[in-house]
């Protein structure tokens, strides 16, 4: 049978296929299999409307090779297609007459019943498709690694020795968390690392904890450096051959090979990025996030699932622990706490103020030095005098929100955003002697005049990482300075006195820890419009500092924030947990995520509005918008709807039947649905 769509009543049938069609793809002797005739196959199609399992029949030369989980060809519709063969079964509820399977790709059973099963409810949760999800768990196959020899290492992966606590032993709950692995139970829990370098040390206790009682771990890291930091302690935790690390450095060949040790049970841990989540771990036993807050853990193609969640339900289906820690905690982790879902793994206050610096919150303009170079790097006396006393005793660290050299600019007569004159866009400088240049277009804005004052002066809004090292260079000429961004990331830096600048998530670590920290611009990440702000500048002052030497070894952190901010209090007094339940807190009050689930619907306004039309929407629902977005509001809307936790499954159900309508109707423009959004401000 070949599926076809009515294009008048958008749903979807099946016809026998002529008999030049059916000559022609099957041959005339071409018999079905004698045991388990039919394969269920999810074919790779992007069409919502098309998001469920089709009948084929498994010829009898094909029989062998078509195992669950083995990457096949189909002819759906009149093309050639990709799938997944899901099962194999005796019968077939359609009473038609069924086409053949047109070619096994490989007969490696590369999606196990426990990751389909997995991208089903990932794909139901996120109003997707279970091909799009597929496409994000199963990585693109390469026929040579598929023949090289990945056997089951020859003790099978067992007899890993069960460690002793480590960093655990400074957590009052940490041992009886590890007593729990090691018994096979399943422990929940949301872990507030303590600053510092162990927690990497203390993720591979906690996986060789799992490998001794004979089940498999997954852990999930923001990115590269991190997966480094793991895979480091996860070596000396388990010895060779235990794990492997997953990474896009990799390349497609290295990582489809190392993925494969898994699926064929010759490693039984992994770590890695994002789509590690999916990786295929036998007879899991734990799930480990590290900084979840960070927004690469949130996948940026549909159906943008996110890591956090996706874990979580992985671990509740297959009765595995969790851990998500950070030495933050984020609203989500709160919520899963005061849910019961999972427990709080803390250390005492006493435990908190032996590991961490001293941290002081620096004014504004009024406190900048005296010293005119210090003026320039935006010191104030403060941070001057902390950095040249760290500065004699090793590396101070110096963070920057935003890299470049002026990444935003001002008018100097009315302060207001300097606009391209073509398409409206910011303007920025890339360096010392550049021209003011349009960071959408391109465009070099060498004649500029403010569209509000008419002034042709422009003064710098957002100071870059790059310029930064120039002015801080100047302040402290007797002093190495070197920078860590994207365009050329530092992994290390010795113990010499240095200024280290870096941007976010970009800072190395130092050999003994940094003798200081400089928090710069604090407003640029507190001031933003949007929900997380006072959040993530917490996650990444919080990530910085942790690299800063405790306050017993002289270790010092100035924020340039306002000291009454609650975001800076909680930086001051070291409490993330407090901030992230008071968060909490204010997002029950305002009905927010995560204290509600929420959907956006974001598009042309004419499309935007079609879907809200079709949607049968639950009682509890309430429909926010649609309303403008961006700086032309009339190309694009965005609607909101939120729902009560408990109606999560019907709202996505409503979302993704009223895509699978439009879809159906052959339209080819559609409105972007997306759960759980970043940013819903």
């Amino acid at each position: 049978m070949t599926p076809q769509a009515d294009p008048d009543e958008g749903v979807l049938f099946d016809v026998p296929r002529t008999k030049a069609v059916a000559a022609k793809s099957t041959p005339k002797k071409r018999r079905p299999a004698e045991e388990l005739p039919i394969a269920r196959v999810v074919v790779d199609t992007p069409l919502p409307h098309l998001d469920r399992l089709f009948d084929y029949q498994v010829p009898q030369d094909m029989d062998a090779a078509a195992v669950p989980g083995c990457r096949v060809r189909v002819r759906f519709n009149g093309q050639l297609l990709s799938g997944f063969l899901l099962e194999r079964v005796a019968e077939s509820d359609f009473g038609g007459q069924l086409a053949y399977l047109h070619q096994v790709v490989s007969a490696e059973p590369v999606l196990t019943s426990e990751i389909s099963r997995l991208a089903r409810a990932v794909a139901d949760r996120y109003a997707g498709t279970l091909s799009d999800v597929l496409r994000l768990a199963v990585p693109p196959r390469h026929a040579r690694v598929e023949k090289e020899d990945i056997a089951p290492a020859e003790d099978g992966g067992a007899e890993v020795r069960c460690p002793g606590p480590g960093p655990w032993e400074d957590y009052p709950a940490g041992p009886s968390f590890l007593e729990a692995l090691r018994a096979g139970h399943a422990p929940r829990a949301v872990w507030s690392a303590l600053p510092g370098p162990d927690w990497a040390d203390a993720i591979a206790v906690a996986v060789a904890t799992v490998l001794s009682a004979g089940r498999g771990a997954v852990v999930v890291v923001p990115d590269g450096r991190d997966v480094d930091a793991v895979d480091t302690a996860l070596g000396a935790r388990l010895g060779p051959d235990r794990h492997v690390a997953l990474t896009a450095e990799l390349g497609p060949a290295e990582r489809y090979r190392r993925w494969l040790s898994v699926l064929r049970g010759r490693a039984r841990a992994v770590v890695g990025t994002r789509a590690a989540m999916f990786a295929p771990v036998a007879d899991l036993g734990l799930v480990v996030l590290w900084d979840d807050g960070d927004d690469v853990h949130a996948d940026p193609h549909a159906p943008y699932p996110h890591a956090r969640t996706v874990l979580s339900m992985r671990a509740h289906r297959v009765g595995a622990a969790a851990l998500i820690g950070g030495f933050t905690r984020t609203a989500e982790a709160a919520r899963l706490v005061a849910s019961g879902w999972a427990h709080p793994l803390a250390a005492d206050r006493a435990a908190v103020r032996s590991r961490a610096p001293v941290v002081r919150p620096a004014g504004g303009d009024s406190e900048l030095a005296r010293d005119e170079a210090a003026r320039s790097a935006r010191l104030p006396s403060l941070a001057l005098r902390v950095a040249r006393e760290g500065a004699r005793s090793g590396p101070v660290l110096v963070q920057v929100p935003r890299r470049g050299y002026f990444a935003s600019l001002a008018c100097a007569g009315c302060r207001a955003s300097a606009r391209c004159g073509s398409c409206r866009g910011p303007l920025a400088i890339r360096g010392a002697h550049a021209m003011p240049y349009c960071r959408w277009c391109g465009r070099i804005a060498g004649e500029w005049r403010c569209g509000t004052c008419g002034h042709a002066r422009m003064r710098a809004g957002v100071v870059g990482a790059r310029r930064t090292a120039e002015e801080l260079g100047r302040a402290f000429p007797a002093l190495a300075v070197r920078t860590s961004g994207r365009d050329g990331m530092l992994t290390k830096v010795g113990d010499r006195p240095a200024l280290i600048v870096a941007t976010p998530g970009a800072e190395p670590v130092a050999e003994g820890g940094y003798a200081a920290a400089l928090l710069l611009d604090g407003w640029a990440l507190v001031g933003r419009a949007d929900l997380r702000a006072s959040e993530e500048a917490l996650r990444r002052w919080c990530n910085a500092a942790a690299l800063v030497r405790p306050a017993s070894d002289g270790g010092q952190v100035v924020v340039l924030a306002e000291a009454a901010l609650p975001v800076v209090q909680a930086l001051v007094r070291w409490d993330p947990a407090g901030f992230a339940e008071r968060e909490l807190a204010e997002r029950r009050e305002l009905g927010f995520p995560p204290a509600v689930t929420m959907a956006s619907v974001t598009g042309a306004p004419a499309h935007v509005r079609e879907l809200l039309d079709g949607i049968e929407l639950p009682e509890s629902a309430e429909l926010l918008g649609p309303v403008g977005t961006g700086d032309d509001a009339e190309q694009e809307e965005r609607a909101l709807v939120r729902v009560p936790h408990t109606a999560t499954f019907a709202l996505t159900g409503a979302l993704k039947a009223a895509v699978a309508a439009r879809s159906a109707r052959k339209g080819d423009r559609f409105a972007q649905v997306r759960v759980d959004p970043l940013h819903v401000v």
